[in-house]
């Protein structure tokens, strides 16, 4: 697993040891990026990573410009090697990782009045948890206006085209994994 591009492109990246943690692919996060890209840009943008595992997603966005990243996960071996990653790639001063469960976090970045241009949503698979997730980023007021929700589930687990003032705009398939993006405040239209 590597950055894929920007600062820190291919930089290896250290993985979390076990079976508890199911990366995301560099195909599907090279796909991802490219749509994020050409739709926002990253430069500047704050984002939230949630279930970081390896911390992937946001390191990511931090290598193609994002200003900052929130990194949320319960796991200790992952916020290991989350830190590890930041500290790897140089990214630590403008990076959080928060220790805890998603659910019990959230209402108190809320509380906290904090806000993201961007929030990856990849939790473990068969546990109902991408849809809960979204909705209560949405209902918190997490994303602000014009934001995007990458949302990784297994396709198994349905994903509606709408989700509170959230906007379904793509859904693609790579094997068993759905990666649908989501806008705040979008028009609801599905392309691609």
């Amino acid at each position: 697993m590597r950055v894929i591009a920007g600062s820190a492109g291919g930089r290896r990246l250290v993985s979390v040891p076990g079976s508890g943690t199911r990366p995301t692919a560099d195909r599907v996060r090279e796909a991802l990026f490219d749509r994020l890209a050409s739709r926002y840009g990253l430069c500047d943008r704050r984002v939230l990573d949630l279930f970081a595992g390896t911390g992937a997603l946001g390191i990511e966005a931090l290598s193609r410009g994002a200003l900052s990243l929130v990194s949320v996960d319960n796991s200790r071996p992952a916020l290991l090697a989350i830190r590890g990653n930041l500290k790897a790639c140089g990214f630590e001063d403008r990076a959080q990782v928060l220790t805890g469960r998603v659910e019990s976090l959230l209402p108190k970045l809320a509380a906290r009045g904090l806000a993201f241009d961007g929030v990856f949503v990849d939790p473990p698979y068969g546990e109902g948890l991408a849809l809960s997730t979204l909705a209560a980023v949405d209902s918190l007021g997490l994303l602000l206006p014009g934001g995007f929700a990458s949302v990784e589930s297994d396709r198994r687990e349905p994903m509606p085209e709408r989700v509170g003032s959230l906007a379904r705009l793509r859904r693609d398939v790579y094997g068993d994994t759905v990666l649908a993006l989501y806008e705040c405040d979008s028009s609801g239209s599905e392309s691609g």
